[in-house]
């Protein structure tokens, strides 16, 4: 008998333990285990973030870290961490905590317009993505990358085509600017390709002829007839003359991307500098921005006329007055000469 009570006591106590590791194993792993308010909250976890930084991450998000440990130690998490942006919905559980850290990783969109040089794409992007600025810009600038990609030091700004696109916020720089390359080779399809060999230029060059299009008017539907006048002077051998070339080359000469320039004078159409439209001829040897996609189908789509002249029109602001001939150009010129002298504008 009594043995019996000894053996019977055993097995109460092995079912009232077993309970109590299984209730606690439960807890660990189905309880809600979040503590804000919000339908959901995101993280973001580096490449080379250890269990250390995810717990840190998620302590003003969870209620309970030591039974989240524990799960995550079961489920062999903790030493599998994988970087990128996550979302932990309100009332979610451990387990369910885990595979969204383990499965959820979530893409972010990428935004970047007409940036002038590959800094400002690099400091654009690195608050975007987890890749920071100097890396991107390494990358950028890779010259085995550039050789390989068909590009140079002159136009190693041409695939980034202002756009909306969609990363893993744990992208590194390298896959960044490789999925960049793929992005313009799909832009550059048969028939944007047909048209720029109509127009008797490459990709490249209809890229660099579009980033003065861009700079020369802010006004999208103006675009194709300002196009359509460079294209003009193309034809005839005659010097661009655009003055964002000039801007541009002023920058670059005093290598200050910052510097603001309203008025082009005399004397800048004298420095020597390939990008100076005034100087050389063609086509500069890259963008001196980067174009818009509005930008670029009004090269490749320009309209057709026979300006060849155009200037500011003050009486229609961010708009321009086109002429065929010098004589009617200049009488155009005049009109907003004396406007910029009454405004004191001297740079």
């Amino acid at each position: 008998m009594y043995i019996r009570k000894i053996l019977l006591f055993i097995v109460l106590a092995g079912l009232v333990g077993g309970g109590l590791f299984a209730y606690k194993v439960y807890s660990a792993f189905f309880n809600p285990n979040t503590k804000f308010n919000n339908d959901e909250a995101y993280v973001f976890i580096k490449s080379d973030d250890t269990f250390n930084d995810v717990k840190e991450v998620l302590t003003p998000l969870i209620e309970d870290l030591e039974t989240f440990e524990q799960a995550a130690d079961r489920k062999g998490y903790a030493t599998n961490i994988k970087g990128g942006k996550y979302a932990i919905k309100k009332g979610m559980n451990n387990n369910e905590i885990i595979g969204a850290l383990r499965s959820g990783n979530i893409p972010v969109k990428v935004a970047f317009n007409n940036q002038e040089t590959l800094e400002s794409l690099a400091g654009r992007i690195a608050v975007q993505i987890e890749a920071d600025s100097v890396s991107l810009l390494n990358a950028f600038k890779d010259a085995s990358f550039l050789r390989n990609k068909g590009f140079d030091n002159g136009n190693e700004i041409v695939p980034y085509i202002p756009n909306s696109y969609e990363f893993f916020w744990n992208t590194s720089a390298e896959k960044f600017r490789d999925r960049m390359v793929v992005e313009f080779n799909r832009f550059w399809n048969d028939d944007r390709k047909a048209k720029a060999k109509k127009l008797g230029l490459t990709p490249k060059e209809v890229v660099a002829l579009a980033s003065i299009v861009h700079k020369e008017t802010a006004k999208v539907d103006e675009r194709p007839r300002v196009a359509g006048l460079y294209l003009n002077r193309l034809r005839r051998k005659m010097l661009l003359q655009a003055d964002p070339t000039v801007i541009y080359a002023i920058k670059k000469h005093a290598n200050d991307f910052s510097i603001v320039i309203k008025r082009v004078l005399y004397k800048d159409l004298e420095l020597d500098s390939p990008y100076n439209t005034y100087k050389y001829a063609g086509v500069p040897p890259g963008p001196i921005a980067m174009p818009d996609i509005s930008a670029i189908d009004a090269v490749l789509s320009s309209e057709k006329h026979d300006y060849l002249y155009m200037v500011a029109n003050v009486e229609d602001f961010g708009y321009h007055k086109f002429a065929k001939s010098m004589a009617q150009h200049n009488r155009n010129k005049e009109q907003y000469i004396r406007w910029i002298n009454a405004q004191k504008i001297n740079r």
